[in-house]
């Protein structure tokens, strides 16, 4: 496996800095590059089934981009990442960034950012040190296991006393749910995985907002009911128009006991995978192009032409994939009722899983958290981080009409006749 370049630029003088450069390349510079290169190839392996009409890639790698500088306490650290090219016409191809460098991560601030940075990438508690040390030089010869893990009772801390802070005056346009699995290695209740339930909004200023983060039995009705009431009891009063999540039947349920006016989105990300997985590998791409047309037809009529043909073309044979897209028919088409500025937001969960992808890189890496609090913390402390390069959503400025109840037709707002 070819790995990404990672090498630091001259220095004016030797000394200490010498050793620390050893560090960084042997410790923080082996681990980033492995990284790096995980998770293109992670990205290659998703989009492996995608093929031309004489059974070519249509997403390889090619070579690496231009090398960039990330600045560390010892100076600038070079780092050249693998590119990643789509083969696909313009509109259809999807372009690969890295999360773990993402375009902004230009330098290190600071101490706080940089812990839970490394922590989320895998870094032990014992080599916390050597690697804050490669980054920061003097100024992290204080740190040992013991700091990190102060900070991590911090962060648990800071954790409960989010948890119960009030959400009056509070509105929500949209919501996303979805719940994320983790494994905990020093805890035995069971041989269920912890299940991390998320709740993300959208304010009428187009803000995206994390709700609330709690962990629960699976996604049954009964832990997110409880999530749901406990935000409506710091204060959610006003019912959201739209929800976006999965399938998981627990979360549209305790939805229609806690705010009935809500609509409902199902994800198409999630349903795309779902049906894909009852069809022969030969013929996904195929199908993924048919469930693509849909989504992405411009009015609800061609959209449902789209999802008649992909019911034709399959039901003699795959039954099963057709019985899986079939029954969420109305619910995966609900975004047509909304402005078409958001159905880019509305369509999936993308928000909560865009941000959770690094997350669960880095428990794969450690083969999971230690117990359940600190799994809980981890995963607050990361969504804060990840929370200062959300962006708005578009077409902000439409978003007070439909908290004002206006209607929309095919993405279009409806004239009063």
């Amino acid at each position: 496996m070819t790995e990404p370049t990672v090498s630091t630029l001259p220095f004016p003088s030797a000394g200490p800095r010498d050793v620390l450069t050893e560090i960084l390349r042997s410790k923080a510079g082996q681990l980033l590059a492995q990284a790096v290169e995980a998770e293109a190839e992670q990205w290659l392996a998703e989009h492996a089934g995608i093929v031309d009409d004489q059974g070519h890639r249509q997403v390889v790698r090619n070579g690496h981009l231009p090398s960039r500088a990330v600045l560390t306490g010892i100076g600038p650290v070079e780092v050249v990442q693998p590119r990643i090219r789509d083969k696909r016409p313009a509109e259809g191809r999807e372009k690969f960034t890295s999360k773990i460098l993402p375009p902004y991560l230009r330098k290190a601030q600071s101490v706080e950012e940089l812990v839970p940075w490394l922590y989320l990438k895998g870094i032990s508690t014992g080599d916390m040190q050597q690697a804050l040390s490669a980054l920061l030089g003097p100024a992290a010869e204080g740190l040992s296991a013991s700091t990190v893990q102060r900070l991590t009772r911090q962060w648990e801390a800071e954790f409960k006393v989010w948890q119960g802070q009030p959400l009056t005056g509070k509105e929500y346009v949209y919501l996303w749910a979805d719940g994320i699995y983790f494994n905990i290695r020093l805890e035995e209740e069971g041989n269920d995985r912890q299940c991390i339930l998320v709740l993300m909004g959208a304010t009428a200023q187009g803000k995206k907002e994390l709700i609330a983060i709690t962990d629960g039995y699976r996604e049954s009705k009964q832990s997110w009911m409880e999530l749901l009431l406990d935000c409506q009891h710091r204060g959610l009063t006003v019912a959201p128009k739209l929800a976006v999540g999965d399938g998981a039947l627990g979360f549209w349920a305790a939805l229609d006991q806690v705010f009935p006016t809500c609509r409902k989105q199902r994800c198409w990300m999630h349903k795309t995978g779902n049906v894909l997985n009852k069809l022969p590998r030969h013929l996904q791409a195929k199908a993924k192009s048919m469930l693509h047309n849909i989504w992405m037809a411009a009015t609800r009529v061609e959209a449902v032409k789209a999802f008649d043909l992909f019911l034709e073309t399959f039901r003699a044979k795959y039954p099963a994939a057709v019985e899986c897209l079939q029954k969420d028919r109305d619910g995966l088409l609900t975004f047509y009722d909304f402005p078409a500025e958001h159905w880019a937001h509305l369509r999936t969960t993308n928000p909560i899983e865009s941000t959770f992808a690094t997350v669960r890189l880095r428990h794969d890496k450690t083969k999971g958290n230690g117990s359940r609090s600190a799994c809980l913390a981890m995963v607050f402390k990361l969504t804060q981080s990840a929370a200062q390069g959300w962006r708005l959503l578009n077409g902000a400025e439409i978003l007070p009409e439909v908290l004002a109840g206006i209607a929309f037709e095919d993405g279009v707002k409806k004239v009063a006749a």
